[in-house]
């Protein structure tokens, strides 16, 4: 039986969660399983890193560029955060969506709320939530990386940032991670079949309905 390939309009996935609710891991476990999908790469005013790359971590730029794209409406979505300012190019994201691919964001409510204004039916959104209060304080401090003052404020900011969970369109409990990676994987599937996405339904349809 001949493969059918129909036509469709790529999606914009939100990952968002309180910090050590897992999403950084869902993301790549996503990124890994599906081909389609590509991670959303920001512009930013911050000095590169060691190890980094430009065009696959950020694009590097100036602060006088940034604020001179922002004003232009160059952004889907930006922010500034310890002093650098951070920003998704909208005509790199539309790209991707007009040639069938998906894009996935890392961003937190704020950042989701601007998406909206901007995306409409592309954005699907997720947040990320911990199997309880207590897990969430046990991934926080078995990083090793924090002092105990640093992952105290992180869960008074965690209790903040779960209260929006109501403006997602759906919510993952990450009590199990590969469980939690297919319930992203099957929330993808769903969205991508939307008659809306399907660009080539029309079409398609149309050849059924004249076959002899």
């Amino acid at each position: 039986m001949a493969r059918i390939n129909l036509q469709r309009r790529g999606l914009m996935l939100v990952l968002s969660s309180p910090s050590g609710a897992g999403k950084t891991t869902l993301s790549r476990l996503l990124l890994a399983s599906e081909p389609d999908l590509t991670m959303s790469v920001s512009a930013t005013t911050r000095p590169m890193r060691p190890g980094e790359i430009e065009g696959q971590d950020y694009y590097f730029i100036s602060e006088s560029e940034f604020i001179a794209r922002r004003d232009q409406g160059e952004y889907l979505e930006h922010a500034q955060v310890f002093g650098n300012y951070y920003g998704t190019p909208a005509h790199r994201v539309e790209n991707s969506l007009n040639t069938a691919r998906d894009v996935l964001f890392d961003i937190d409510w704020q950042g989701t709320q601007q998406l909206k204004e901007r995306a409409g039916k592309d954005l699907v959104s997720v947040f990320i939530l911990p199997p309880s209060r207590g897990e969430l304080h046990k991934r926080l401090t078995t990083r090793a990386q924090d002092s105990a003052d640093v992952v105290s404020t992180r869960m008074a900011r965690a209790s903040d940032e779960m209260s929006h969970w109501p403006e997602y369109d759906y919510i993952v409990v990450n009590d199990e991670v590969e469980k939690a990676h297919q319930q992203l994987r099957a929330i993808l599937t769903a969205e991508r079949l939307r008659r809306d996405r399907q660009t080539g339904l029309h079409e398609f349809v149309r050849q059924l309905r004249e076959a002899e």
